[in-house]
């Protein structure tokens, strides 16, 4: 009984991102052209420790909830892709494991990259152009505030462990201490040459 309920339960996991990806799909033609021809593969997200998502492309390039049953393709987010976030979509690109069907991958990879949600565009049928347009520029300029905190807090850990509790060591540093080990190095092997010639 209790394993012929857990697709039912993985399912409605996923019903609700189904429907923001629908929502973002629909926004977008162009997309869902480039899944059609992908109708009926299976796709699998993981993002552990979370549970595992399954989608479906369905005719026409929509996404259902999925299947059990193998995955055309396995999409696996790595813990890394949360301090990623802040530093753009490269990053956030190398913390993304993909496997399985190569096409379908290069499709979902190209909709990473291009697909985005116009926020602006849904809150202004709620409240209005205007108000929509200011409340898209506090989202923006607060977002650009948290980076630009997480980036000044980094620089200030980084000054704390470099000088006032030395934990860590600057690089040219680094290269000063190598550099005199090798002279300190060859000194000793001409010391060590003029002692067996003495003897």
């Amino acid at each position: 009984m209790k394993e012929a309920s857990l697709p039912r339960e993985k399912a409605t996991l996923g019903w609700p991102f189904s429907l923001a990806l629908n929502h973002l799909l629909d926004a977008e033609p162009w997309a869902k052209e480039r899944l059609a021809p992908f109708a009926g593969e299976t796709i699998e997200l993981r993002a552990p420790p979370l549970p595992r998502l399954r989608f479906t492309i369905l005719p026409g390039g929509r996404l259902g909830t999925g299947e059990e049953g193998e995955a055309s393709l396995v999409i696996t987010l790595k813990p890394e892709i949360l301090p990623a976030l802040p530093r753009g979509m490269e990053h956030v690109l190398r913390a993304i494991e993909v496997s399985g069907n190569a096409r379908l991958a290069n499709e979902v990879m190209f909709l990473v990259r291009h697909l985005r949600w116009d926020a602006e565009e849904d809150l202004s049928r709620l409240v209005g152009d205007v108000a929509a347009h200011r409340l898209a520029q506090v989202a923006h300029d607060f977002a650009a505030w948290q980076a630009d905190a997480a980036r000044r807090i980094a620089e200030a850990a980084a000054d704390y462990f470099l000088d006032e509790q030395p934990m860590l060591v600057r690089r040219a540093d680094l290269t000063l201490l190598a550099d005199g080990v090798a002279a300190l190095r060859d000194a000793v092997e001409r010391l060590e040459q003029r002692v067996r010639r003495l003897g």
